[in-house]
């Protein structure tokens, strides 16, 4: 029989999961959700067929899983009292609360799994980095990972500190690769392009090398092959790499994780 997953909150990244999952096979029967806002309650039923109830201790009973899916700020009320099954793994998906802060929130006992998904799971074209504890069960990391994994590509890191650095570079990256868009489609309109024009060009442009980037060639050889020697490739590259790109990005995901970091602290001390 599939497990039994419940959700601790119901919002977008918790849909993608639950979505992700039934396509893969696991029956809606075996999902269950907490979700106090009636409007979206009623949507989660509606568009998955799944069992949905206002407070979390409605849907932990013998579960196998349960995924933290609420707000970072409101983990703590969330968790208050909740009676976990002994046989239950707790999976975050909360951006900077540490296992240890999670642990002390469920009574101490609970194995805790931290995932840090980003936004392409909504079209199930996410990738998650997973974080587990030395003592972890294979079959808790291997539940995890598939949940994880019904709405992306995963990867393991081994240690937890590394997540600040994964939220710096995937869970933040979907931000930079939209502003990289927005900048391409304003100076294609600077350059005398309509704006219908530009956007197209700018938005298919991106897509379509992140398609390429998927072909197995490493980066480097495909922007190398694209950049003949003294033509219009290598004189924007050029102009990139005199200016400080690398530099410039080096430093927006160190900014990221120093505040993932410290977020994290202070959720700690709350």
């Amino acid at each position: 029989m599939a497990e039994l997953i419940a959700f601790i909150g119901g919002g977008q990244m918790a849909g993608s999961l639950i979505g992700g999952l039934i396509a893969a096979g696991h029956p809606a029967s075996r999902i269950r959700v907490a979700e106090p806002d009636t409007a979206r309650a009623t949507v989660l039923r509606r568009e998955y067929g799944i069992e949905v109830k206002s407070a979390g201790a409605e849907v932990v009973n013998q579960v196998d899983a349960v995924v933290l899916a609420v707000k970072p700020q409101m983990m703590s009320a969330a968790l208050k009292g909740l009676p976990l099954p002994a046989k239950a793994v707790a999976v975050s998906i909360a951006a900077g609360i540490r296992v240890e802060s999670l642990r002390r929130l469920l009574g101490g006992k609970t194995p805790v799994i931290r995932c840090m998904p980003n936004t392409p799971a909504l079209l199930r074209q996410g990738v998650t980095a997973l974080y587990a504890p030395a003592e972890t069960t294979p079959a808790a990391r291997a539940l995890a990972e598939k949940i994880l994994g019904s709405v992306g590509a995963t990867c393991w890191v081994p240690d937890e500190d590394q997540l600040d650095a994964v939220t710096a570079l995937s869970g933040s990256g979907p931000a930079y690769y939209f502003l990289l868009t927005e900048a391409l489609r304003e100076a294609g309109q600077s350059l005398g392009l309509d704006a219908a024009t530009a956007k197209l060009l700018a938005e298919k442009t991106i897509i379509g090398a992140g398609r390429m980037a998927e072909t197995g060639k490493d980066v480097a050889e495909l922007r190398a092959n694209v950049t003949s020697k003294g033509g219009t490739t290598e004189a924007a590259v050029s102009f990139l790499e005199i200016n400080g790109l690398r530099t410039l990005f080096k430093g927006a995901l160190t900014a990221a994780a120093a505040r993932s970091k410290q977020l994290g602290a202070e959720l700690a001390k709350g």
